[in-house]
């Protein structure tokens, strides 16, 4: 029997069909939908670039950071063009039009996104996420050129050089990195002249219950200990070894109890001191060693983390320079700067890049389950790969609504991403083993991720 040519529904724009793969598996239609309402950014009036569309082009702008706007734009355009057949061309926003439609959004739509989805994601099965019973996380901040334009560098600076002041104006981010999924939440950004723990004040308000936030010398003090330890998190921050912290009280894994006060004054008058537990410890035997290192923690019971656990955890903090080189070397490129020529477009395009980060660790997170392997294991660069080669290919997705695709008298199914499988024991035809990504089907659950409640879900 003859079947009816497919076709998409009278009115249909064809931006209204993007294929978007793990990027909508990630970040809903209905989520995206919300968010822009909640800003006040939806469309208002059919465009060629709505407000959807440009949330998600956004965040695979990151995917694909060598390459122009417009190319992006018809490498997700690719996947209805079966609809129209091989010899109708695609139309594709010029790069004018692009650039408008991004202005008219704004980055608050993909920094509400982040914030609403963007937490850790890992599970009691997760390897490497935990330490007892707590879920580890890590504080750092780092930097990020962009492009080298007036209004950039009015917005956010530049570092000062040997010779003046550098090529590109750079802005600074502070953010927490889930230790074993490698997720960075609670990012927030500022000119490159804000200072990382003024930063890191913002940031740790993701904290909560149940985590256990690892943190450099240089984030200690005493407004933002006592800060984060209000969230209910535990904390293991290491200090400056000339820091005061007289023993009162000896325990029996050799560190001991002390306090910290907000300034000299309050020191001498006994006044609003908070009781630490103090880890000193030496690294025997290691080139170019600090002679001693000190840890406090809001631990108190030796029994619950002995001294010489938490000094061996202590190096798991550098889990979130390796997140912020997959960010900044594997994801956006090495010596890549920010595309963006105005700083409101610079604020999107960040935001773009993590969440762009935040699926692509996802989908990794979900093949490591399937294995039970430890999500480190896994390798970032090849997963980055896998998903820009399998983007134009996953099934079309309407973001405005169900895709009503008539092809061969079908009912009209419903628009949404392919169900990612896992990997079969030997490729399948005409498909290399390289270009599979090993993932646990699972049920549908919080965030679009296929995960379930973290720690924060109910803050």
């Amino acid at each position: 029997m003859a079947r009816t040519m497919a076709s998409l529904p009278a009115g249909s724009r064809i931006t209204d069909y993007i294929s978007l793969g793990v990027i909508a598996k990630t970040f809903p239609p209905e989520t995206v939908h919300r968010v822009l309402a909640t800003t006040g950014t939806a469309s208002r009036r059919q465009r060629d670039l709505p407000g959807h569309v440009v949330v998600y082009y956004a965040i695979a702008l990151a995917l694909y950071m060598q390459s122009s706007t417009r190319e992006v734009l018809r490498c997700l355009l690719e996947g209805v063009q079966w609809l129209l057949g091989p010899g109708v061309p695609v139309k594709v926003a010029g790069k004018s039009g692009i650039s408008q439609a991004r202005t008219r959004v704004g980055w608050a739509p993909l920094q509400q996104l982040y914030d609403d989805v963007v937490r850790p994601i890992a599970l009691p099965a997760t390897r490497g996420a935990w330490y007892r019973t707590w879920q580890l996380v890590s504080l750092d901040g780092s930097t990020l050129d962009v492009a080298d334009e007036a209004a950039n560098a009015a917005a956010f600076g530049r570092p000062r050089a040997s010779r003046g002041a550098s090529a590109f104006p750079q802005l600074r981010f502070a953010a927490l990195v889930e230790n074993g999924t490698h997720v960075l939440f609670g990012a927030r950004l500022g000119p490159y002249a804000t200072g990382e723990t003024t930063l890191a004040a913002d940031a740790l308000q993701a904290l909560c219950p149940g985590m256990l936030c690892l943190a450099d010398r240089l984030f200690f003090g005493y407004a933002l200990w006592t800060q984060a330890a209000a969230t209910g998190a535990a904390l293991c921050w290491r200090v400056k070894h000339n820091l005061r912290l007289p023993c009162e009280e000896r325990l029996p894994d050799g560190s001991y109890l002390s306090r910290i006060y907000p300034s000299a004054a309050a020191r001498r008058h006994g006044r609003h001191g908070v009781v630490v537990r103090v880890v000193e410890y030496q690294l025997a035997g290691v080139p170019e060693a600090a002679p001693l290192y000190r840890l406090v923690t809001t631990l108190l019971d030796p029994g619950a983390a002995p001294a010489p656990e938490l000094a061996a955890l202590y190096h798991e903090r550098w889990e979130i320079e390796t997140a912020f080189d997959e960010l900044k070397t594997h994801l956006r490129g090495a010596r890549i700067v920010l595309r963006s020529k105005t700083p409101d477009l610079v604020r999107q395009e960040f935001y773009g890049l993590l969440l762009a980060h935040f699926a692509v660790r996802g989908l990794m997170h979900e093949a490591a389950l399937s294995v039970g392997e430890d999500p480190d294991r896994l390798s970032f660069l090849h997963a980055v790969r896998v998903v820009r080669r399998k983007l134009p290919g996953f099934t079309a997705l309407s973001p405005s609504g169900p895709a009503r695709v008539s092809r061969g008298g079908a009912p009209g199914a419903r628009g949404g991403t392919r169900r990612l499988q896992s990997r079969p024991a030997h490729p399948a035809g005409g498909e290399t083993e390289d270009d599979q990504v090993s993932v646990a089907p699972t049920e549908a659950r919080s965030g679009g991720m296929g995960v379930t409640r973290s720690p924060c879900e109910n803050r």
